[in-house]
C-alpha cells in the first residue's frame, strides 16, 4: 500500500482548475465505481472524478454538491468537504486500487462547473457549455455554446448558428461556461 498524504481542498464559490481524465479510462471509472457509494450515502453527488498520475506522485480530485447545489442557499460546505475525505479515504485505504503516492482533493464543483452525466447536461439546458469530444468530428473537437437539448443518447448543442448532434459516448470533457463569458482551458 503506498503512501497516501491526503489534502483536503473545498474551494467555495472559486473556478475550479485542472483538465478532466479522458473519460472511459479504466482506473477513473474504476474509481467511480469505488467512491460513488460514499458520496452518495452522504446526500451528496459526485459531480466528477480526475486522476493525474505525473513524476513524483498523483493528484485525485474529486468534485462534489449537493443536489439542487447551483442554488447559494444548497451550496456543498467544507464540513461536507471534509466528511467525504474521510469517507474516500477509508474505501481507498481498504480497496487500495491507487499503488502509488498520490493527494486527495474534495471540492465543490465551481462555476465552471463539469458536466458528466446525463442529468448533469438536462439540469443545465439552455446554458452554455464547452464541450471537448473524444476524436475529430470534421477536423474538430472543441465546441463552445448554447445546450439546446438532451435525448437519451446525447446532446444537442447550438454554436455559431450551427446545430452540433454529439452522443454522450463521445464526449470527452464537457463544462459550463460561467456566466462572464470566461473558461478555463
Amino acid at each position: 500500500m503506498g503512501r497516501r498524504p491526503i489534502f483536503l481542498a473545498c474551494f467555495l464559490g472559486l473556478d475550479c482548475e485542472g483538465a478532466v481524465a479522458a473519460r472511459g479510462t479504466g482506473m477513473r471509472e474504476a474509481l467511480i465505481r469505488l467512491l460513488e457509494p460514499e458520496v452518495t450515502t452522504r446526500g451528496l453527488e459526485l459531480v466528477e472524478l480526475e486522476y493525474h498520475a505525473h513524476r513524483g506522485g498523483a493528484v485525485l480530485r474529486l468534485y462534489i454538491d449537493r443536489p439542487g447545489g447551483e442554488t447559494e442557499a444548497n451550496r456543498v460546505t467544507v464540513e461536507d468537504c471534509e466528511t467525504v475525505s474521510r469517507a474516500v479515504s477509508a474505501a481507498l485505504d481498504v480497496a487500495d486500487p491507487i499503488k502509488a503516492e498520490y493527494t486527495l482533493e474534495v471540492s465543490s464543483p465551481g462555476f465552471d462547473r463539469p458536466l458528466r452525466t446525463r442529468e448533469h447536461f438536462v439540469r443545465h439546458v439552455g446554458r452554455r457549455v464547452h464541450v471537448e469530444s473524444l476524436l475529430p468530428r470534421d477536423g474538430r473537437r472543441r465546441w463552445t455554446g448554447q445546450l439546446t437539448a438532451v435525448g437519451d443518447a446525447g446532446v444537442t448543442l447550438e454554436v455559431d448558428e450551427t446545430i452540433v448532434e454529439l452522443s454522450l459516448n463521445e464526449i470527452k470533457t464537457a463544462r459550463l461556461v460561467p456566466d462572464d463569458g470566461t473558461r478555463r482551458e
